[in-house]
């Protein structure tokens, strides 16, 4: 009487009729598995945050709307409380509720968190994004993030790099291990002495590596993994690692590259890179270079990936000098919920429509503030996302 499929950490028993009114009947078990899945709501966490956070997560629950209309997904999308928000109603910044209802979730939807510098040592401030994020990060194993860098053909006199380079084409993908490394080892001063140890397991390891090589799968099939091989013992167990998992991997592509060099190459010749896999200290500084390439936080999304449930972000912050004005961009916040129907919910079909959809609007000229050129005409927050549904609409008929 029942279709089992199994779609990440969860299992749903369909009716066979309702197999046969999707029209199913004697299709494979991977489209079977993948169009049964969106027939089955998705329990989606949403935390807006603080400062612009509740203005763009509106957009990007508008384009999860547009999604449900255009294809037979369904969301069941509930709002908690976290950051400032959250210590006003209950004195925490990540409250008890808030983090039962993420476990329960099948993927959070996540805002911004922070406030004004000038009240940054208030109790409702102070620690803030320490407590919720890495409280998430601790709670769910947030172990890998993924941060995109695209620079747009239409934005390029955004990017500080030449048009020469910029016409290669920028699209990497940066995959980097978060919870091992030095920034999570011994820290000691001792007189006039001081040590960071950083520190690995192939277990850690092998999660990042296993992550960058799924996702190099999913694109170009081409992963780079940065290291200091020539200096670090923890980088020479990266290595022996990615090359024990290679073999898993056929039509991916992996080689080797220097930290140094690599700070160099994303600079010099950024097209050379599909997905660039690194350990914590490195993916954080090698993915903020990045960030600055396509000329605005804006514009960059982000994924933080657990071993029971994955969490999406804009790489911006809070902004609270433009919070409740209507100019924020929520184009970060849009790509952060096409992430998630990629990673947590195996859409790519859908994933694809709202990135396809943001560059189209980016080409017909609609700009927010941050990416405008002195004397564009500017676009608010909500005429941005409603211009990305609109153009969804278009082209999903």
């Amino acid at each position: 009487r029942y279709c089992r499929a199994r779609q990440a950490n969860i299992k749903t028993m369909y009716p066979l009729r309702l197999v046969a009114r999707l029209g199913l009947r004697g299709r494979s078990r991977s489209d079977l598995l993948r169009r049964l899945s969106t027939a089955a709501p998705k329990k989606i966490a949403v935390l807006p945050g603080d400062g612009i956070g509740p203005e763009v997560m509106a957009e990007a629950l508008k384009v999860l709307g547009a999604v449900e209309k255009l294809s037979s997904a369904r969301f069941a999308c509930e709002t908690h409380l976290i950051g400032g928000a959250a210590y006003d109603a209950h004195g925490v910044h990540f409250p008890d509720s808030t983090r039962e209802a993420c476990g329960k979730s099948d993927a959070i939807l996540f805002g911004s968190i922070g406030g004004p510098t000038e009240e940054s040592d208030l109790p409702k401030w102070a620690n803030a994004e320490r407590n919720a994020l890495l409280g998430l990060r601790k709670a769910f194993t947030l172990a890998v993030n993924l941060r995109p860098a695209t620079v747009y053909p239409m934005l390029a006199s955004l990017s500080p790099l030449r048009p020469d380079i910029i016409a290669e084409g920028i699209d990497i993908l940066v995959v980097r291990e978060l919870v091992g490394g030095i920034y999570f080892g011994e820290h000691k001063t001792v007189g006039d002495r001081a040590f960071d140890v950083m520190e690995y397991t192939e277990d850690q390891i092998r999660t990042a590596l296993k992550f960058g090589f799924e996702v190099a799968q999913k694109r170009r099939k081409h992963l780079t993994v940065v290291d200091k091989a020539n200096v670090l013992d923890c980088s020479r167990l990266w290595r022996k690692v990615a090359n024990e998992m290679k073999g898993s991997y056929p039509d991916v592509k992996m080689d080797f590259m220097l930290v140094d060099n690599a700070a160099m190459q994303i600079i010099k010749k950024p097209a050379f890179f599909d997905v660039l896999c690194t350990e914590n200290m490195f993916g954080d500084i090698l993915s903020d270079a990045a960030s600055v390439l396509p000329g605005s936080l804006g514009l960059m999304p982000s994924a933080s990936l657990g071993t029971s449930v994955h969490l999406y972000e804009p790489s911006g912050g809070s902004a609270p000098d433009i919070a409740g004005k209507g100019v924020a961009n929520p184009i970060a916040q849009v790509l952060s919920a096409a992430l998630m129907l990629r990673y947590s919910f195996s859409m790519e079909k859908e994933a694809v429509l709202i990135e396809s959809a943001v560059t189209a609007v980016l080409g017909d000229g609609l700009r927010t503030g941050d990416i405008a050129l002195k004397g564009e005409k500017t676009v608010s927050t909500s005429q941005m996302g409603d211009a990305i549904v609109a153009k969804m609409h278009a082209m999903g008929k």
